[in-house]
């Protein structure tokens, strides 16, 4: 897939001579609590295309749904449905997921919970996306709203949006893709750098990988079967509302900084903030190996870049990609 059209690298520039100008005003906005990143995202007024005023989605734009994972938030919907899954750090040492759709819409999808901070810096790297998220709190609301996305919550199109009966809120709110896009985008907007093709040289036979945060694990083993990786999470298979275990095709352990941000929940406990621009190390898993690898986003318009200690690109295997930000050492 590559890189993508950058055309709006020019914008981006100009977008972000304003950030000095505006981070009085964006902190004013946060409370007590320091000083707040505006996220990477460009700055815009509430009349442009960004989370200030729009009326739907961007054509051809990537669908990123924040999905809760807490073990009452389970089985979730249309996860295998998903291109690429990111699985973050949040707050309590928990962990949340983003799914993004391009190639298919599910019918439903969730349940749908509420961003964070890093998932700005996430998003960058594609163009104009759409964010799908249940709300935020209320000191970080000015920074989505003012990020190059679309901005898409029950507040602005609650038609999209419903209360599942099977289980208590706020584990059972989900949405309906088909309202906010009339179809899916295509592999075009997947500008994620992520390659794919035949597997890459070398690396080890691996059975089983197990990625820990303080409260939450990710353990995928290998099918031969299937040709795919098995999902559990916190010691369970992962199974989806229709029964259907979740099985990436590729899985990409990147290690990143995770520091602490300006914001933090009602409990008093800080949000972690996941950097995801940068370089460090990671392992990508496919085909029942394990290759080490290296990673390189420079810009945070830009895709992520895998390569081999000698720069060649890693392709992944074709099918669904997940991704699970670890805690560099």
């Amino acid at each position: 897939m590559g890189h993508g059209a950058r055309t709006r690298r020019a914008a981006t520039a100009v977008a972000l001579l304003a950030v000095a100008a505006t981070a009085s005003l964006v902190a004013g906005c946060t409370g007590g609590r320091g000083t707040v990143e505006d996220g990477r995202g460009q700055l815009r007024t509430p009349t442009e295309s960004g989370g200030g005023s729009q009326s739907g989605a961007a054509a051809g734009s990537v669908l990123a749904v924040k999905i809760d994972n807490a073990r009452t938030a389970r089985p979730q919907t249309g996860l295998n449905s998903a291109d690429i899954v990111y699985a973050e750090q949040v707050e309590g040492g928990m962990s949340r997921l983003m799914a993004l759709y391009a190639t298919k819409l599910p019918k439903a999808v969730g349940p749908v919970r509420s961003a964070r901070e890093s998932d700005l810096e996430l998003l960058r790297q594609f163009e104009q996306p759409t964010l799908a998220f249940s709300g935020a709190q209320g000191k970080l609301m000015p920074l989505i709203n003012n990020a190059p996305l679309v901005v898409q919550t029950p507040g602005k199109v609650s038609g999209a949006y419903y209360r599942g009966t099977d289980r208590s809120a706020p584990h059972n709110l989900f949405l309906r893709p088909d309202r906010l896009l009339s179809a899916a985008p295509g592999t075009d907007a997947l500008t994620t750098g992520f390659h794919y093709g035949t597997a890459p040289s070398g690396g080890q036979p691996e059975t089983s990988r197990t990625v820990r945060y303080p409260s939450a694990s990710f353990t995928f083993t290998w099918s031969a079967d299937r040709s795919r990786w098995l999902v559990s999470m916190d010691g369970t298979p992962t199974v989806t509302s229709d029964g259907k275990r979740v099985a990436p095709a590729t899985v990409v352990v990147q290690y990143v900084k995770v520091r602490e941000s300006a914001f933090y929940d009602f409990l008093g406990n800080n949000t972690p903030y996941t950097e995801t621009v940068g370089s460090g190390k990671a392992e990508v898993l496919r085909d029942g190996r394990a290759y080490d690898v290296n990673w390189s986003r420079p810009e945070a318009a830009e895709g992520t870049e895998f390569t081999t200690s000698g720069g060649t690109p890693v392709n992944f295997a074709k099918g669904q990609v997940w991704v699970v930000f670890a805690k560099a050492s």
